[in-house]
C-alpha cells in the first residue's frame, strides 16, 4: 500500500513512488526509486514536503529489490554512457535543467528591462569593434586589442549583472555579417556560460576576448570559399580548417594579447575524444577555455542561418550536444551549458498549455520551467496586439491549472522571427 510520509521522516531504504510535485520539476531521473544515500534524502527534503512510499500492512517500510532499481540521483554523464532514445534525451535534459546545481553562482542585480538599456550602447560598440578587428586581420594591420578588451570588459560586467539582456542582443543574426557577428555572439555566450560556471571576472574577460578573436584567421580565406553556398571540396575544407593556425599566428604577433587568448583560438576546434583539429588534443588536455569555446562555437554555428543551410532550433542543438557528451564535448560541461541556457533558452518559440504561442524573453533562475515570455498568438492563433513580457509562473489555464510550456516549436515553421518580439531597441 501507499503511505504519505513527511520528507523529514524519510529513511534510507524507503521506496518513493510519488511526490507532492511533478517529477519533471525535480532532479530525479526516474519516477519511483529507492532512497540509497544521504544526498537523495537532502534533495527530497529540499524539493518536497511530503511523498508517498510503498509499504505492506505488516512492515513499516517495504523497499523494492535493489536489482530492480536504478540509482536515481547521479550526474547524467555517468548514468547513461550509451546513446539514449530521443524520449530519454528529453527526459534527461529536463532533469539536468532542474538539478540543484543548476542555480548560478552569481545573483542577478538588474531586471532584463533595466539591463537592455544599460547594455544597448555597449553592444553597438562591440559590433563595430569586431568588424574593425576583422578588417585589420584581413589586410594585415595591427589589431586594435585595447579597443576589443574595452568592449569585452563592458559586456562581461553586463553578463554578471543579468546575462539575459546580452543573450537577447546575441539573437540578432544577419547572413551577410556572419563571421563578425558569430565572433561577437560566441564572446557573449562564453561569458554567460562562464558566469554559470562561477568563473571570476578576470577569467571571464580572458574567455570572452578569446572567443571574440578565435576566428580572425578566417579573414585569410577567400570570400568565395568562406561564403560558398554549397558543400566544400576536400581542398577547400582543408583551407577552411587552416583558419585555426592563422588565428593563432595573428594573435601571437599582436600586442597585448594574453597567452590564454591565443590558446583559446588554437583549441576551439579540438574535441574531447581527440577527433578535432589542429593538434588532435584529447580530454582535459584541451583546457577549460578551449572546451568552452568549442561548445559555444558549435552551438551558435548550428543555430544560425547560413548561405548554404538554415539553422536548427536551440533545443535541437542541445539535444545533439547531449548525445555527443563524452565524445565531442566534455560531459559535465555539456550538462552545465544546458543548465546555463535552460531547456527553453531566450529566443525559443514555445506553445503554452493554454494554447498560446510565445517567445521566451528571460529565464526564471528559481523556477526554471517557468520562463518570462512575450505572448505572440492567442489560443485561437490570432495575434496579440500588445506584447508585454509575461511571467507564466503567475498564470493559470482556464481550467485553473498552472500555466507551463507544453512544447518547443520550430520558429521557421511558425513563421515567427524571435528577435522581433524581444525587448530590443528598434535600431537593432
Amino acid at each position: 500500500m501507499r503511505i504519505r510520509v513527511d520528507t523529514q521522516d524519510l529513511k534510507i531504504g524507503m521506496y518513493v513512488c510519488e511526490l507532492d510535485r511533478p517529477w519533471r520539476e525535480t532532479p530525479f531521473l526516474f519516477q519511483g526509486f529507492e532512497i540509497r544515500t544521504e544526498e537523495e534524502l537532502r534533495t527530497l527534503q529540499q524539493y518536497c514536503r511530503t511523498v508517498f512510499i510503498t509499504a505492506s500492512e505488516h512492515d513499516h517500510v517495504l523497499s523494492k529489490p535493489r536489482s530492480a532499481v536504478t540509482n536515481s540521483f547521479k550526474p547524467l554523464s555517468q548514468a547513461e554512457p550509451h546513446k539514449p532514445a530521443a524520449g530519454l534525451i528529453d527526459q534527461a535534459m529536463l532533469k539536468i535543467n532542474n538539478h540543484p546545481g543548476a542555480r548560478p553562482v552569481y545573483a542577478d542585480q538588474t531586471t532584463l528591462e533595466e539591463e537592455i538599456g544599460l547594455v544597448r550602447e555597449n553592444f553597438a560598440e562591440a559590433r563595430e569593434a569586431i568588424q574593425e578587428v576583422m578588417w585589420e586581420a584581413k589586410f594585415g594591420k595591427s589589431l586594435n586589442v585595447p579597443g576589443a578588451r574595452k568592449v569585452i570588459n563592458k559586456m562581461m560586467e553586463s553578463a554578471l549583472r543579468n546575462p539575459d539582456a546580452l543573450t537577447c542582443f546575441a539573437l540578432i543574426k544577419k547572413k551577410d555579417e556572419y563571421t563578425a557577428m558569430h565572433s561577437l555572439r560566441t564572446a557573449v555566450l562564453s561569458m554567460v556560460f562562464g558566469r554559470q560556471l562561477g568563473l571570476v571576472p578576470q577569467d571571464l574577460e580572458l574567455l570572452g576576448l578569446g572567443a571574440l578573436l578565435f576566428d580572425v584567421g578566417k579573414m585569410k580565406i577567400p570570400s568565395e570559399i568562406l561564403n560558398k553556398p554549397a558543400a566544400l571540396t576536400a581542398d577547400e575544407m582543408l583551407m577552411m580548417k587552416g583558419h585555426v593556425a592563422w588565428s593563432a599566428e595573428i594573435l601571437e604577433k599582436a600586442d597585448q594579447i594574453p597567452a590564454a587568448v591565443v590558446e583559446t583560438a588554437r583549441r576551439h576546434h579540438e574535441r574531447y575524444d581527440g577527433s578535432g583539429y589542429m593538434d588532435k588534443l584529447k580530454g582535459d588536455a584541451i583546457g577549460l577555455f578551449g572546451m568552452i569555446a568549442g561548445i559555444v562555437d558549435y552551438y551558435d554555428a548550428v543555430t544560425s542561418d547560413r548561405v548554404y543551410r538554415a539553422g536548427i532550433s536551440s533545443y535541437a542543438a542541445m539535444q545533439k550536444m547531449y548525445e555527443w557528451r563524452g565524445s565531442l564535448f566534455q560531459p559535465q560541461l555539456v550538462e552545465k551549458f544546458i543548465q546555463c541556457l535552460g531547456i527553453y533558452p531566450v529566443g525559443s518559440v514555445v506553445e503554452l498549455n493554454t494554447g498560446e504561442i510565445a517567445v521566451v524573453a528571460a529565464l526564471n533562475r528559481l523556477q526554471r520551467l517557468k520562463p518570462r515570455v512575450v505572448l505572440v498568438r492567442r489560443a485561437d492563433k490570432t495575434p496579440y496586439l500588445e506584447k508585454p513580457i509575461t511571467n507564466i509562473a503567475g498564470r493559470l489555464t482556464l481550467e485553473g491549472r498552472p500555466c507551463e510550456v507544453e512544447r518547443v516549436l520550430d520558429p521557421a515553421a511558425c513563421g515567427i522571427e524571435p528577435s522581433r518580439y524581444l525587448p530590443l531597441p528598434a535600431t537593432f
